[in-house]
């Protein structure tokens, strides 16, 4: 009985392998058939277009032909009328030369003689002795005189009406004081970065014609030593200073100070 039953499975699994075989079998012959199918309509397609191509050879040809033509005008060259020139005949000379010279006396001075006029000495080879020789005097300016020191000192211009020499000295140092503090221009500090309590020495001259000379300057920076050079020429000619009645030139002490904030 297990025997039985057993070969009653295996038959069992043998239907269904062979009714799954059929079903596979009948699937590739449906698909062969339609592959076979369309490779025949391929077939057929590329005669068909085999017969419909022509085999010509085409030639391009251009629409218009243009052909780039130069205009040329022949130019003749200038009539001028051919001038012909007589043939001179060659001059014919004697084969025989005959020097022709005159006579000149000769005249001239002979340059070994010493002409003199009868106004003009003699040069004399006498040696010149040294007490003999005129000596010129060079005019020399007397030295300058310190600002303070002068006898009378320089009037600057407005402060003529002062009688004393120290009234005058205070309105020379009012006036050059005033004009500096409205001239001199602080911005330039402050465009090259300095800042705070800047100090600038001065020293000119007024010589004996009451004009400013010999600036000397030293400052903290070069532009501030411009800008104090620039302000100490704007002062005006004045008159000069006397020492010993005579004109001469008085030396000025002028400090500049300023402050340049941030």
């Amino acid at each position: 009985m297990k025997n039985s039953k057993k070969n009653l499975n295996s038959a069992g699994q043998s239907t269904t392998e062979v009714k799954r075989s059929q079903k596979h079998d009948a699937n590739l012959q449906k698909n062969s058939t339609l592959y076979f199918q369309i490779g025949l309509i391929l077939c057929l397609l590329g005669t068909y277009s085999l017969f419909e191509m022509q085999f010509q050879d085409k030639k391009i040809m251009p629409d218009s032909v243009t052909i780039d033509e130069v205009a040329t005008i022949d130019v003749a060259p200038d009539y001028r009328v051919e001038v012909v020139q007589k043939r001179q005949e060659p001059i014919k000379r004697s084969a025989t030369l005959i020097d022709k010279y005159k006579e000149v006396i000769d005249d001239t001075p002979d340059l070994e003689q010493e002409i003199f006029t009868p106004d003009a000495p003699k040069p004399t080879t006498e040696p010149v002795k040294v007490d003999d020789i005129q000596t010129v005097d060079v005019p020399v300016d007397p030295p300058l005189v310190d600002f303070i020191k002068v006898e009378k000192v320089p009037v600057y211009p407005g402060c003529e009406r002062k009688k004393t020499n120290d009234d005058k000295r205070k309105c020379m140092s009012q006036k050059i004081s005033k004009l500096v503090s409205k001239k001199f221009n602080t911005d330039v500090a402050s465009e090259h970065g300095i800042t705070g309590l800047q100090k600038i020495t001065t020293q000119f001259t007024v010589d004996k014609n009451g004009n400013i000379t010999n600036i000397k300057i030293r400052g903290p920076h070069p532009a501030l030593e411009r800008e104090a050079n620039r302000v100490i020429n704007k002062i005006p000619s004045m008159k000069p200073g006397y020492q010993q009645d005579k004109p001469v030139g008085v030396i000025y002490n002028l400090p500049i100070k300023f402050m340049v904030r941030d």
